[in-house]
């Protein structure tokens, strides 16, 4: 039991020292681009630290976080490559290693905001439909506060630096599909870890609305 409240707040303190090492980094002007192109490795470490919060690591948790992964590869895809489900776009450097155009991090973004989001959804409900909705309202919300800067950073940026309401309707009805696959598992992952998952990601990316 102590091992167990050990690792939370371990894994706490590490998602809070990532959030505030980045946004300090990334305003210093000397180490920004360092910080910014260890995006994918914090994204990653992000998503190990969702893992082992988890008690029971069975091949159906896998499954259900391959639906968002895919979900989402899939629609960004369609997005970068042909204008469709987010409109037009590329993605830049800082988010690394590209498959037909799409970062495979973003995926894994996705499988962490779906994880994430669904367990604060469930907070207010226990409906699958409406914690789906919540979720996806949730994940939608983050991305429009992610927007303002994502071409700042060079993650992506829309034709025209325009983003269209294309793109939040995109990500909400992905984001439903991405919930009820998902949610159709009901994996146990830790609450508290999720809630700090996405409270330090929004802190993150609010914080640079001011800087």
């Amino acid at each position: 039991m102590l091992n167990k409240k050990f690792k939370v707040h371990f894994s706490v303190f590490l998602l809070w020292l990532f959030t505030i090492s980045g946004i300090f980094g990334i305003i210093s002007t000397e180490h920004s681009e360092w910080f910014l192109e260890m995006t994918p490795i914090n994204l990653m470490l992000i998503f190990i630290i969702l893992l082992v919060n988890i008690e029971k690591l069975q091949p159906k948790l896998f499954l259900a976080l391959s639906i968002p992964f895919f979900l989402g590869f899939i629609t960004e895809g369609l997005g970068v490559n042909f204008g469709l489900i987010f409109g037009t776009y590329t993605y830049g450097e800082n988010l690394g290693f590209k498959v037909f155009g799409v970062p495979l991090i973003i995926c894994v973004n996705w499988a962490i905001l779906t994880a994430a989001s669904a367990d604060v959804a469930k907070y207010f409900s226990r409906n699958r439909i409406i914690t789906a909705l919540i979720g996806a309202a949730l994940m939608t919300g983050l991305d429009f506060i992610i927007e303002v800067s994502a071409p700042r950073f060079d993650f992506w940026e829309f034709k025209n630096g325009i983003v269209p309401l294309q793109n939040y309707l995109g990500w909400l009805v992905t984001a439903v599909g991405a919930h009820l696959g998902y949610q159709y598992f009901n994996i146990k992952t830790n609450t508290k870890i999720s809630w700090h998952i996405l409270l330090s990601i929004t802190v993150f990316f609010v914080a640079f609305l001011f800087f």
